[in-house]
Formats: structure tokens, sequence, C-alpha cells
């Protein structure tokens, strides 16, 4: 049930993307031919309609009240009081004693974050990532008193290898940079495939869904490590002419753009898959009285893992560096010239780091003797 109430959350979340990209797709039609000004002015209109998001999250809670009230009144017209329909419909339970240690770490936290994100020291970020991981940590250990010894092995196991999974480096911006320059895919095209994406992500998400619910998260990881690492070759491959060779034996047909759409509707449901089971582990391992508490610490330790997958993506760029042509605009002189050189090898080592740090994370748990959820 955990796994169906998360899947219907993410299914929320990818609606959502479906919409955008398929404002984008229709914002840009005709982009090919469009002045600089013009796809500006699109870029200015999309982000104007995005400021109806806001509204439509309020929309939501008025609906919600809006049907507990509904219910409330049936209620009372089959002989209750307005006292005790409205006790049916909010599901009041007893509320739990505040935990001053959890509530003052989380005080930490949001000051430490705010702080350092507004101060402008050497290190910034990596000096907020530890900072930020150890006050987590901190709100861990207490929360993990509450639990058995046999969960609180099967928790640290499973945290730290949803953490190491999350925090695999990317290859950042260099890749789109290149296939935008290098092989021609505008705005409408890269909005065709995030369509793509989001349309069989959603189809994904329920072909998977007994897969999630009836696996462990170590073998979920493991599984989809291989799934990415083996996914990302075609990428890798096109950065060396992959799609040369295969359009000049198929008459043009598969092409870059050929490539890229199957490459993407192949691997965009496995993007969410990892991200639903921990949800609902996180939401089945918390105890009664602290469910929301857990919830919050437990998600903000594996979204910290994203702040690390930042630093080593950053780290990557300082060794393989890869730069996008910068002119000018007054004079239309190139300011910084482009660079692809570095970006088969910056490719080939976030998949090796991609493929290798996960899987032995999750033999070492398993030779640990902490288990996975």
């Amino acid at each position: 049930m955990h796994t169906t109430m998360q899947t219907l959350g993410r299914v929320a979340i990818i609606g959502g993307s479906i919409v955008v990209a398929l404002a984008n797709v229709i914002l840009f039609s005709g982009v090919e031919r469009m002045a600089e000004a013009e796809k500006v002015a699109v870029y200015v209109r999309i982000h104007e309609y995005a400021l109806a998001i806001p509204a439509v999250s309020v929309l939501g809670v008025v609906l919600g009240g809006w049907l507990k009230l509904r219910r409330a009144r049936a209620m009372r017209d089959r002989g209750m009081s307005w006292r005790e329909a409205l006790d049916v419909v909010s599901v009041r339970a007893a509320a739990p004693a505040p935990n001053w240690w959890i509530l003052g770490g989380s005080l930490v936290f949001v000051v430490f974050t705010i702080t350092m994100g507004l101060a402008e020291v050497p290190y910034n970020q990596e000096i907020i990532f530890a900072g930020s991981l150890g006050i987590i940590a901190f709100l861990m250990v207490r929360l993990m008193r509450a639990l058995a010894p046999d969960a609180r092995r099967l928790l640290l196991g499973t945290a730290i290898v949803i953490f190491v999974y999350r925090s695999t480096p990317d290859a950042g911006p260099g890749y789109g940079w290149w296939a935008i320059d290098e092989l021609g895919f505008d705005q409408q095209f890269l909005s065709k495939l995030s369509l793509i994406a989001s349309s069989l992500t959603l189809l994904g998400m329920f072909i998977f869904r007994r897969f999630m619910a009836d696996h462990s998260i170590s073998y979920i990881v493991a599984f989809l490590t291989v799934v990415g690492t083996f996914l990302m070759l075609p990428n890798v491959g096109m950065y060396y002419g992959l799609h040369e060779w295969t359009a000049a034996r198929t008459g043009g047909v598969v092409d870059a753009r050929f490539i890229a759409v199957i490459d993407q509707a192949i691997s965009a449901p496995f993007g969410q898959i990892a991200m639903i089971p921990m949800l609902a582990w996180i939401a089945n391992s918390a105890p009664d009285d602290l469910k929301a508490t857990f919830f919050a610490v437990m998600a903000s330790f594996t979204n910290l893992a994203l702040a690390l997958s930042q630093l080593g993506t950053k780290y990557l760029n300082t060794i393989f560096v890869v730069t996008r042509e910068v002119k000018d605009r007054a004079s239309g002189a190139v300011t910084v010239p482009a660079d692809y050189g570095d970006l088969g090898v910056l490719l080939l080592a976030v998949m090796a780091i991609g493929l290798l740090v996960p899987l032995a994370t999750v033999l070492a748990v398993k030779r640990s003797g902490l288990g996975t959820a």
C-alpha cells in the first residue's frame, strides 16, 4: 500500500512534467526560424505561465477542504452533530509530545544553511554539505533510538545504499551544450524528448510497481545501476561518432535524433523507480508516533546526497574541462571558445563511477550485516 501511495504521488509530479513539456513543444514551434530575441520572449512567456503553479497548489487545498465539508454535511444529514461529523472527517489523532532535540536540531540546520548560503566564503558548498550532513546525522541518531536494534541496522544499511546511489555525479551541462551545438538539438526537440520521457515514465511506474514492491532496495539499486550504465552507452557512443556510423548504414534513418529518442524512451521509466521504494520504505519504517518527523529527517538525508552529487560533478568538470562558446553581446567577438575535447573522457568517468561505487556499496552493506529494506 505504501508503494501504491508513493506511485500515485509520483504520478501527480510526472503529470505536471507532461503538461510543461507539452506547453514547451507548442510554444517553441518553429524555433529554427526564430531570432534570438524571439526565443527570449518565449522563455519569458513560459515563466509568466509558471506563475499559475502556486494557484494550482492552493486550489488543491481548497478542493480538499470542500470535499471534507461535503462529507461532513452528508453525515450531519444522517443524524450526526456538526462536531461529530467534523471529528470523523478530520481523523484527529492524539498529538505526540514535542521532541526538543529534533526541533532544536532542525532549527540549527535551517539557520546554518541559510547563513552559509548567503555568506560569501571560500568552499561555501563544501562547508554547507559537511555541516548539514553532521546535523542530519545527529538527528538520525536521535531518531534511531526509538527503533529496535534489528530495525536500526536495517535503517542504517538502507540509508547508506540510497545515499551513495543518489550521490553519484553526472556529466553536468557539457553534454547538453554539445548536443545543442554539434548535434543540432533545438529547444522544441528537447521539449519533445522531455514529453516522451515523462509520458513513458508514467506508464513505466505502473508496469514496474510490482517489481518495486517485491524486491529489496539493494536489489533495485543494483538493477538500476547496471541498467543506467547500459543506457548511457548511446550518449558516449554519439560523442565518438556512433550516429554518423548508423546514419551512413541506414540511409539517414538512425541518426542522432533517432538514437536520442529511443534511448530516452527506454531509460525514462527507470529514473523514478528508485524514488518510489525509497519513499515507501521511509513511510513504512517510521514509528507510528514519529511518522512526520521520521519522514522529514530521512528524506532530508537522502536529498543531501544530491548536494554531494553536485559537488562530485563540479570536481569532475574541474578535471575534465568542457566549455561552450560565449560571445560578447556588443561586438560579437568570441570571449570563450567552445572546447568539447574532454567530454568523452568525462562521460566515461561518470559512467565508471556510477557503476562501480553503488555496486561496491551494496556489496559492502550486505557483508557488514546491516541489511537493507
